[in-house]
C-alpha cells in the first residue's frame, strides 16, 4: 500500500467518481489511475468501487469506511512532515486561505499585510470560492483555513471558531427615498426591487428570515457573490442593494448612500474551519489571532482538543 494510491482513491471520490477529472488534478493518465485502484483493491481483497463497465458509478459499503481510514492516513502524513518544517524553519513555509469574496475584499487585507510584513518567508495564498467549495478544500487538504459566514457549521470534519460578527445595510442612489426615513423598515424596502448576495455564499436564513416573519415577500430581481457587483447595479438604478456594511466605503463609494440595517436582521458570525486533527505551525495560529484577537493558541488548541473527544 502507497500514499500515492491513497491520493488516488481519495481523488476519485472528490471528483464524484469522475475518472478523467481526478487523472487531470493527479497529472496522472486515466489508465495508471486505473491501475492504481485494481491493485489497491487486489492488495486489501475488497471492491472500493461499484463499477458498470469501465464507468465507477457509486462507492461499496467497505469502500465508503476505506476512504475514511485514507483521508486520515493522509491528513497524518501531512502533519508530519508540517511537524519536520516547524522543526528546520519556524518562520518559512506556506499557508493557503479559502474564504469569500467578502473577506478577501473587506476584512483581510490589514491582517495579510501585517502577517506578510512579520512572515515575509511563508507563501501565502488565496482562494476564492462560495462557503460550501471553501469548506470542501480545507476538508480535502487543498486548504489550510477556511474563513467564511455560512456553511462551515454544516461540516463536522470542521473545527469552527468564531471570529467576529457583521451586519448589514441598505445600499441606494443619493436621491433615493428611503433616505428620508428615520428608521427605515422591511415593509418600506419591499417596495424596490432589491438586489443582494447569492443565497450560495450567504445563505438564506438571517436575511429571508426577517421578511418571512413580517409576512412580507420581497423582490429580489439579481444576486451576486461579489458586493461590488450588487453596487454596480443599485448605481444603474436597477433596486435597492442588501450588502455587508464592511463592504461600503463612503470615499469609494460616492454615488451610493448606507442605510444602516442592523436593527431589521439578525448579525451575522464569520467563522474559521480548520479541519479536525490538522497539526497546525506557529504562524499559522499568529495570523489566526491576527485576524481575531481572542482566537489565542491555547484558545485554539483547547477548541481542537474538544472537537477530538467529541469524534
Amino acid at each position: 500500500m502507497k500514499l500515492q494510491q491513497l491520493r488516488t482513491l481519495v481523488e476519485v471520490a472528490r471528483q464524484s467518481l469522475n475518472l478523467s477529472r481526478a487523472a487531470q488534478t493527479l497529472h496522472i493518465s486515466q489508465p495508471a489511475l486505473s491501475k492504481q485502484i485494481l491493485q489497491l483493491e487486489d492488495e486489501l481483497g475488497v471492491k472500493i468501487f461499484v463499477r458498470n463497465g469501465k464507468r465507477f458509478v457509486d462507492v461499496t459499503a467497505p469502500g465508503r469506511e476505506i476512504l475514511s481510514i485514507a483521508e486520515r492516513i493522509l491528513l497524518e502524513a501531512r502533519n508530519m512532515k508540517e511537524v519536520t518544517a516547524e522543526f528546520h524553519q519556524e518562520t518559512a513555509g506556506s499557508l493557503t486561505m479559502a474564504t469569500t469574496h467578502t473577506q478577501a475584499r473587506y476584512a483581510l487585507p490589514p491582517v495579510v499585510r501585517r502577517f506578510m510584513k512579520q512572515y515575509p518567508q511563508v507563501r501565502l495564498s488565496l482562494r476564492q470560492g462560495s462557503p460550501t467549495q471553501i469548506a470542501e478544500q480545507v476538508i480535502h487538504g487543498q486548504a489550510d483555513l477556511a474563513i467564511a459566514t455560512e456553511a462551515l457549521d454544516m461540516y463536522d470534519q470542521l473545527v469552527m471558531l468564531p471570529c467576529y460578527e457583521w451586519n448589514r445595510c441598505v445600499v441606494v442612489p443619493p436621491d433615493h427615498p428611503l433616505l428620508a426615513m428615520k428608521r427605515v423598515t422591511l415593509e418600506a424596502m419591499v417596495k424596490y426591487p432589491i438586489i443582494t448576495y447569492d443565497f450560495a455564499f450567504t445563505g438564506r436564513s438571517t436575511m429571508q428570515h426577517a421578511f418571512e416573519t413580517r409576512g412580507l415577500t420581497p423582490d429580489i430581481v439579481l444576486t451576486a457573490i461579489d458586493a461590488d457587483v450588487i453596487k454596480t447595479y443599485v448605481e444603474l438604478g436597477l433596486g435597492i442593494g442588501i450588502i455587508a456594511q464592511m463592504a461600503f466605503d463612503p470615499k469609494r463609494d460616492r454615488g451610493l448612500q448606507a442605510i444602516d440595517a442592523s436593527h431589521l436582521f439578525e448579525p451575522n458570525t464569520t467563522r474559521i474551519g480548520i479541519r479536525r486533527g490538522t497539526y497546525l505551525r506557529a504562524f499559522v495560529y499568529d495570523f489566526i489571532e491576527m485576524f481575531a484577537p481572542h482566537l489565542t493558541r491555547p484558545v485554539v488548541d483547547a477548541a481542537m482538543a474538544a472537537a477530538s473527544a467529541r469524534a
